[in-house]
């Protein structure tokens, strides 16, 4: 399997022409935008990629509009040739998204806005090695070569020293492809991208080791280390409650000051709520990941969160808040590049339904992640519900391989593994038993 992984690094500030950089090369772009749009329908007819890019960058230099020729070499003089095929592959990707996009609208009767081609684009450059972008003689330095309003040349920066010291000591082995220009919190940054081969794990499901997580909104994470059986070898409680009160701080502060000013004077302060929120979700992640790894599990089962339709109540922000997608996102990346897999069960009744096969439970109204079983017993909710997911997976992936016959006979002696929907931690151990009779037999 192949894994694509990023790195940012911030250009120490410093007088260097990218802001004229940039301008020459989003004009290049709308300029082809503009010459590409009026002859789409010629490019349209080549099938082939490379040979309609090879068209298309043929155009450039030679189109005519309303009798008058326009030469791309006059408009931007000594453009280096890989950023103008870099800005003609932006303008074909742009084009041909937009044509796509008319011809669906068009398709769905014209119900909602038209789509607009956008010539005004915020794209941005890459820099191709040698051409482009060379390494400096020093560690933490580089050579770009960018447009000063009158030439393009060669100029020093200087790159931060933290971020060329993580890029040494964990991707000094993998071969950076070309970094690309891109500008966050008023900064600018080369983006690295680095590509992997990694073989992800064949292990059988009897001899497997899980981790199975229960994301939620009080603990921000619960990881259960299981066996197939339904053999419990660790748990762990994932939470950062500095980082959240810090986040909630600034919600505190947002309200009051919304209340004596505009709504509009407030997107400094929920940019910065937004940092606060992405790096918890990182740190979730990155925990989750490592206690697997630590654990030596194969796979990492999370439930299929799907939140559709208005959401309501006292918890509407902190819902509204909760990363449980990029939280997900992200350990699945992390976890291919140590090859381990990531799997999704149903999310249906996880928390509902105890895992001991008592019922549903009742939360605690003066401590929300705790339940009282129908049994009487306190326990935890998230625990509960992470030992639901671990059992869900174990039971469809050792019943999916079976013969018909021999499922049929499993699911008469325990009949809640029909349902996914509903089964529990118990019909786990009790579906185990009952494969370890039919084996002896």
């Amino acid at each position: 399997m192949r894994t694509v992984s990023s790195y940012g690094v911030e250009l120490r500030k410093q007088n260097i022409p990218i802001c004229q950089t940039l301008k020459i090369y989003r004009s290049a772009v709308s300029y082809l935008t503009e010459i590409y749009e009026q002859v789409w329908e010629e490019l349209k007819e080549i099938p082939d990629a490379k040979r309609r890019f090879n068209a298309a960058e043929h155009l450039v230099h030679t189109t005519k509009k309303n009798s008058a020729c326009f030469d791309f070499d006059l408009r931007f003089p000594k453009m280096p040739s890989y950023l103008r095929r870099s800005a003609i592959q932006h303008a074909l990707g742009s084009v041909s998204s937009y044509k796509t996009r008319m011809e669906l609208w068009e398709m769905s009767g014209k119900k909602e806005g038209k789509p607009r081609l956008v010539y005004e684009n915020h794209a941005m450059p890459v820099f191709y090695r040698d051409v482009m972008y060379r390494e400096g003689t020093q560690g933490d330095e580089a050579y770009l070569k960018l447009y000063d309003g009158h030439d393009w040349k060669w100029f020093r920066v200087r790159l931060n020293h933290t971020d060329m010291e993580y890029l040494r000591k964990n991707w000094s082995s993998k071969k950076a492809s070309a970094p690309a220009l891109e500008k966050r919190h008023y900064k600018y940054f080369l983006r690295f991208s680095y590509t992997e081969e990694v073989i992800l794990t064949e292990t059988p499901v009897k001899e497997q080791i899980i981790c199975s997580v229960d994301l939620g909104i009080n603990t921000d994470a619960v990881c259960t280390i299981m066996r197939a059986d339904g053999t419990v070898l660790g748990r762990k409680f994932i939470d950062h409650p500095s980082e959240k009160d810090r986040m909630y701080r600034t919600l505190g502060r947002i309200r009051r000051f919304q209340r004596e000013h505009d709504a509009a004077q407030l997107r400094g302060r929920w940019a910065y709520t937004k940092r606060l929120n992405i790096e918890l979700g990182r740190k979730t992640a990155g925990a989750i990941v490592k206690y697997a790894e630590e654990n030596r599990a194969d796979v990492i089962v999370f439930e299929y969160l799907e939140m559709q339709g208005k959401i309501s109540g006292k918890k509407k922000q902190k819902l509204h808040l909760w990363r449980k997608r990029d939280i997900q996102k992200r350990c699945e990346h992390q976890a291919h590049r140590r090859g381990m897999r990531v799997s999704r069960v149903c999310a249906w009744n996880t928390s509902r339904l105890a895992y001991d096969g008592s019922g549903s439970v009742s939360r605690d109204p003066k401590n929300h992640s705790l339940c009282v079983f129908q049994t009487g017993k306190r326990y935890n909710c998230d625990l509960s519900a992470s030992y639901n997911i671990g059992a869900r997976y174990f039971i469809r992936e050792l019943l999916k391989p079976l013969p018909e016959t021999e499922r049929s006979l499993l699911e008469a002696k325990v009949p809640a593994v029909k349902r996914r929907t509903s089964c529990i931690y118990a019909d786990l151990r009790e579906l185990h038993l009952q494969m370890e009779a039919l084996k002896a037999a």
